[in-house]
């Protein structure tokens, strides 16, 4: 086992590898939830037979369903009416629970543990007083994948890993848990290879984590002059950038809100490169194993919030990011292997 810089809590037991009835708790935003499900396979790997619920919000259960971690998914964990909660926490005693996983680790989910009491089940998590309590007083800088290895190894379920080596989550079963369809190939989308993928988006309510919408357009034009076709992806909210895009480059594939979690992994998988804003689905693409780049400005911490994948993930930064060229985006993609197809086949 790998050291960390402090040991495991003495006298916390390890769950027992017999609890028959696990549950996982996350709810949170899309990148957080993808990058949880590296923890959901430890978990899965460490309670072989073991019956795991997994309880989140709905926008994530069809997703969650057909991933190989969970054998029951359950949605709305954000009650906020007091009968809500109560049925809610009734939910939870009747089913007699022999371990909780808290991934979420924020006051409702903690709410949850004490509303439990005087008898809760075992519990992993932060709140006060529960069995397996994640300690480390630097849980809130580090990086969300290095928090719940972290948590885990506090559990006694994991092995401790240094900072930064942490395990990735893993979507090379999202094509084969749908049998492949023709849905998920990029030929249904009218996408021939090479391509890469453009996410312009971010949260609405966080303009300052979005590069222009015009300098990706100028960015797809020498995309696609280095013989690529630059796809762009994004929910509905994206449509203003996507059109904003394609005013500057028309050739570019507009798939703004016509894609799943599904086809956007399956997308991924297959692109050169992926290219966007510290958002949600660039999360899903570095799981999926593509090349990426991340634009950060000074508004979040690429070193505790930046995608991690097999690809290979570059985060670029300045203080906002219109200063931000597109020279230096180019760059990146062509850092992380975005342009080296074409090379090896000239």
């Amino acid at each position: 086992m790998i050291g960390l810089s402090r040991k495991r809590e003495t006298g916390t037991k390890a769950p027992s590898r017999e609890a028959r009835r696990v549950l996982v708790i996350k709810l949170g935003a899309l990148g957080d939830f993808i990058q949880s499900l590296a923890a959901a396979r430890i978990i899965r790997e460490y309670h072989v037979g073991a019956r795991i619920t997994l309880l989140t919000t709905p926008v994530f259960e069809a997703f969650a369903k057909a991933s190989p971690y969970f054998d029951v998914v359950e949605t709305d964990g954000r009650e906020r009416e007091t009968p809500a909660v109560a049925a809610m926490l009734q939910r939870l005693r009747s089913t007699k629970y022999d371990m909780v996983y808290d991934l979420q680790t924020n006051g409702r989910t903690s709410n949850y543990f004490q509303g439990l009491r005087p008898w809760p089940p075992n519990w992993s998590g932060v709140a006060p007083g529960c069995s397996h309590p994640q300690t480390n007083p630097e849980r809130e800088t580090m990086h969300t994948l290095d928090r719940l290895a972290d948590q885990l190894f506090e559990a006694g379920i994991a092995d401790a890993f240094p900072i930064g080596a942490a395990p990735l989550p893993d979507l090379s079963w999202v094509r084969m848990s749908q049998k492949d369809p023709p849905r998920l190939q990029p030929a249904y989308f009218g996408l021939k290879q090479p391509y890469g993928l453009i996410i312009p988006g971010a949260s609405a309510h966080r303009p300052e984590k979005r590069w222009p919408a015009e300098r990706y357009g100028e960015l797809a034009r020498r995309i696609i002059e280095r013989g690529v076709t630059p796809a762009i992806l994004g929910h509905h909210d994206e449509k203003e950038a996507a059109a904003a895009i394609l005013r500057v480059e028309p050739r570019a594939k507009n798939l703004v809100s016509r894609t799943d979690f599904f086809q956007l992994a399956a997308l991924a998988e297959r692109a050169a490169f992926c290219v966007g804003n510290d958002t949600g689905p660039m999360h899903i693409a570095a799981a999926a194993g593509s090349p990426c780049v991340v634009l950060f400005s000074a508004e979040s911490d690429p070193d505790r919030v930046c995608p991690r994948g097999v690809g290979g993930v570059m985060a670029i930064r300045a203080a906002t990011l219109p200063e931000m060229t597109v020279q230096q985006v180019e760059q990146a993609i062509g850092n992380v292997g975005g342009f080296r197809a074409l090379a090896s086949a000239s």
